[in-house]
């Protein structure tokens, strides 16, 4: 379940150079998830954007620490394109221009329009394209100066 944003924290805290590597599961294992890895220096704040077949879902917060992955969604992959926003704790985001409604505590709120009418925060999103017919898919959060390993 989704944890409580870092307290004190505005989603428009300083961006900084993040670079994202996302990939497959190596292993062959009978099991279909959406994971997310933090190979960052410091803790992060994730939230996840998805079609759930009716419409737009954001979902929100699970706090990982440096080295720790967590299960966003369970099952096989149901789309081919996820939306990610995540912040740590020093303010640094990994965002993008795919605009979702959020908010400081924990969240899941449907739709997508009119966010700030509806009295949420307005955030930007990374999107995650896991491919036509992944399964299973991880995203990896990682440090601009910290050397990518293979994928």
């Amino acid at each position: 379940m989704p944890n409580a944003r870092f307290p004190g924290k505005s989603l428009r805290g300083a961006a900084f150079c993040a670079a994202l590597t996302a990939g497959l599961l190596a292993s062959g294992a009978a099991f279909a998830d959406l994971r997310l890895c933090n190979n960052a220096t410091s803790r992060v704040s994730v939230a996840l954007a998805y079609t759930d077949g009716k419409g737009w879902v954001t979902e929100g917060w699970w706090n990982l620490k440096t080295g720790a992955c967590e299960t966003l969604l369970r099952g096989p992959l149901a789309a081919q394109f996820y939306y990610v926003y995540a912040m740590d704790e020093r303010g640094g985001e990994w965002k993008g221009k795919a605009f979702m409604c959020t908010r400081d505590r924990e969240f899941r709120i449907e739709g997508r329009e009119n966010c700030l009418v509806r009295g949420y925060d307005r955030t930007g999103f990374f999107e995650v394209d896991t491919g036509k017919d992944a399964k299973n898919w991880t995203v990896q959060l990682t440090d601009s100066n910290q050397p990518q390993g293979p994928r």
